[in-house]
C-alpha cells in the first residue's frame, strides 16, 4: 500500500544512552523516507557517539549498543547539518514518538545550534492509534475475550466480576500459546491456570515498591529509578547523601518508599 502524501513523510526511531530526554543522548538513529512520486523509500542509519553521556545499564539490556561500538563513531552535532538536511521539512511518523524520539531529536539538534521546528511538520504517533483504535480498558477486555458488554460499567461490584470472567477467558484463549517479549525472546505458554505463573508473568521482578520508585539492577542492588541519582546504588547514596536520605522522608513518597529508605540506609531486609 502506498502512502497518500502531500510532502516528503520520515519514519524514524531513535536508541539512547537512557530514557530522559533532556538528559540522554543518542546512540543510534534509523529513518525512512517517503518522497511524493517515488517508488521506493530512502532509507538511513547511523551509531552515534554520545560524547561523555554513558549508555545506562538498562538502556543497553534492551538495544545492545554499547560504548565500545560507538566510541568510533561521529557525535551528533558532527552530523547535524547532515541529519536536518535529510529531514528537510517532511513530516514525522514513529512509534511512541510524540512522547520520546522527536522531544530527544528536538533537544539534540538544539545542542547543536539548529531549530527542528515541529510547526512547519505534522507527526503521526503509531502508537497512539493502536491505543485509541484497541484500547485497554475493562469494557474492552470484556469484549474481546468475553463477546459481551458489562452491564453497569464502573459499578464496583460489575466491574469486579467481569474481571473474573475476563480473566477466565484469558487462561482459555492463551492456552498453550507462547508470547514474545519486546526484546525478541520467547516465553513457553505463559498463560495458565495457575497464580503463580500468572502473577510472575504480570509483575516486574526488578522493581522493589509499589510506586515503582526503586529497582533492582543485574546485580541484586537495589537502584533509584527516579530523580538525580538514578540508576545509583540506592543504599551507597542514602549513606553518603544525609541531606537527600532527609529530603525522601520528608517528601511525598510512600510509606514503603520511607521504610525502604530506611531499612536500606540500617542495612537491613527490604
Amino acid at each position: 500500500m502506498k502512502f497518500n502524501l502531500e510532502k516528503d513523510l520520515i519514519f524514524f526511531d531513535i536508541e539512547a544512552t537512557g530514557l530522559n530526554v533532556i538528559k540522554d543522548r543518542i546512540v543510534q538513529l534509523a529513518m525512512i523516507k517517503f518522497e511524493p512520486g517515488k517508488e521506493e523509500p530512502t532509507e538511513w542509519e547511523m551509531l552515534i557517539n554520545p560524547g561523555a553521556v554513558l549508555i545506562s545499564e538498562e538502556a543497553y539490556n534492551v538495544h545492545g549498543i554499547s560504548a565500545e561500538m560507538v566510541a568510533n563513531k561521529p557525535t551528533f552535532p558532527q552530523l547535524a547539518e547532515k541529519i536536518f538536511a535529510f529531514i528537510g521539512d517532511a513530516d514525522l511518523a514513529g512509534y511512541n514518538s510524540d512522547r520520546y524520539d522527536i522531544p530527544m531529536l528536538m533537544e539534540e539538534f538544539a545542542r547543536a545550534g539548529i531549530e527542528l521546528n515541529m510547526n512547519i511538520r505534522r507527526s503521526v504517533d503509531v502508537q497512539k492509534i493502536f491505543y485509541k483504535m484497541e484500547p485497554r480498558t475493562l469494557s474492552a477486555a470484556y469484549r474481546l475475550y468475553c463477546n459481551k458488554h458489562i452491564e453497569n460499567a464502573h459499578d464496583a461490584l460489575a466491574d469486579v466480576r467481569a474481571t473474573v470472567e475476563v480473566l477466565q477467558g484469558q487462561i482459555a484463549r492463551y492456552d498453550g500459546v507462547d508470547y514474545m517479549d519486546g526484546d525478541g525472546y520467547t516465553h513457553p505458554a505463559p498463560i495458565k491456570n495457575d497464580i503463580t505463573a500468572l502473577s510472575a508473568f504480570t509483575n516486574d521482578k526488578r522493581v522493589v515498591d509499589a510506586t515503582q520508585r526503586f529497582k533492582y539492577n543485574n546485580k541484586g542492588e537495589v537502584i533509584f529509578n527516579f530523580g538525580k541519582y538514578a540508576g545509583k546504588n540506592a543504599a551507597e547514596i542514602l549513606k553518603n547523601d544525609k541531606q537527600y536520605y532527609s529530603w525522601i522522608l520528608n517528601k511525598d513518597f510512600s510509606a514503603q518508599v520511607k521504610q525502604i529508605v530506611k531499612n536500606l540506609v540500617a542495612d537491613k531486609p527490604i
